[in-house]
């Protein structure tokens, strides 16, 4: 089913570290020709704490694990590439599209082809208004039965934090703070709820996978919650007041369903200057640098 490069099937077979990375960054999240320059940079930061970068995406049917730069390019610059959850990966292949893999998504492809350790700039979650929409990410659930470990910046900010958090503990994924007992809220570095556990080194992720490998217990993800630097995080107050008048936007023009994420963080973007899309970059490196960490920490064990 899949199509892993050779670099990457090799680092696999010898216990080199790998770090998957999404692509739906590159296609849906950044704005041409910016988003080419940043996958590529992505690549080069994982290369220079000397783990293999993986960029998973689906092209003509068939799911790719390790894009090669003239595949960045088409994922970065084609026009009808399409957005792609772990539901929509057996309708991309049977049909012969093309798609940027979505969390949900790589995370699945990352895991079938071996991979441990998965960069990303923000989770899906639970979504505001639950009670009345029952909206909820598919990233959720995929990590639920995965196993993988996630360094992300939290959950996106624009979701319901708390329910998100209660979520992963019914479904039984595992979340840690990264140097931090706050969960982060992507564009922000504290999202005002707490984390029970906080991991502090490569190393001691590392043996946090080792010991669920031996339990061998429920096929879950481990979460790092891993936050942006504070003198990189969007305004607080800024955050606040966007956000509350995006919610107002999105209410007022009907706005609901797979719409309203695309809509806020759009929204979020035109009314701070780009603040929170810089915001976004500086969460999504640091995160790359951590989990390539990662990797070379559990190789070396």
């Amino acid at each position: 089913m899949l199509r892993v490069s050779d670099e990457i099937r090799d680092a696999v077979g010898a216990g080199r570290p790998v770090v998957a990375l999404e692509s739906t960054i590159i296609a849906h999240g950044l704005p041409r020709p910016r988003n080419l320059r940043v996958a590529l940079e992505l690549e080069d930061v994982v290369r220079d704490e000397g783990a293999v970068p993986a960029t998973i995406a689906v092209l003509d049917g068939h799911p790719h694990v390790g894009l090669d730069k003239a595949q960045v390019e088409r994922i970065a610059n084609e026009d009808g590439v399409r957005k792609l959850s772990q539901r929509d990966l057996p309708l991309a292949m049977a049909t012969g599209a093309s798609g940027a893999t979505t969390v949900s998504a790589t995370a699945l492809l990352a895991a079938r082809a071996g991979i441990r350790v998965f960069a990303t700039g923000g989770l899906g979650g639970v979504h505001r208004g639950w009670t009345r929409t029952q909206d909820e990410s598919a990233d959720l659930g995929l990590l639920a039965r995965t196993r993988i470990t996630v360094v992300c910046a939290g959950v996106k900010s624009i979701l319901d934090v708390p329910a998100t958090l209660q979520r992963l503990e019914t479904l039984g994924v595992a979340v840690a703070g990264y140097g931090t007992d706050r969960f982060p809220g992507f564009y922000l570095a504290d999202s005002g709820e707490p984390v029970d556990w906080t991991l502090r080194t490569p190393e001691e992720v590392a043996r946090v996978m080792r010991a669920q490998d031996d339990l061998a217990a429920q096929e879950s993800a481990l979460i790092v919650a891993n936050p942006v630097p504070e003198e990189s995080q969007l305004d607080p107050a800024l955050h606040a007041r966007v956000l509350e008048s995006g919610l107002r936007a999105c209410a007022e023009e009907g706005v609901s369903g797979q719409g309203v994420t695309p809509f806020l963080l759009d929204h979020l973007v035109r009314h701070t200057d780009g603040a929170s899309l810089e915001a976004n970059l500086a969460a999504v490196r640091g995160n790359v640098r951590l989990a390539a960490r990662i990797a070379a920490a559990r190789a070396q064990m």
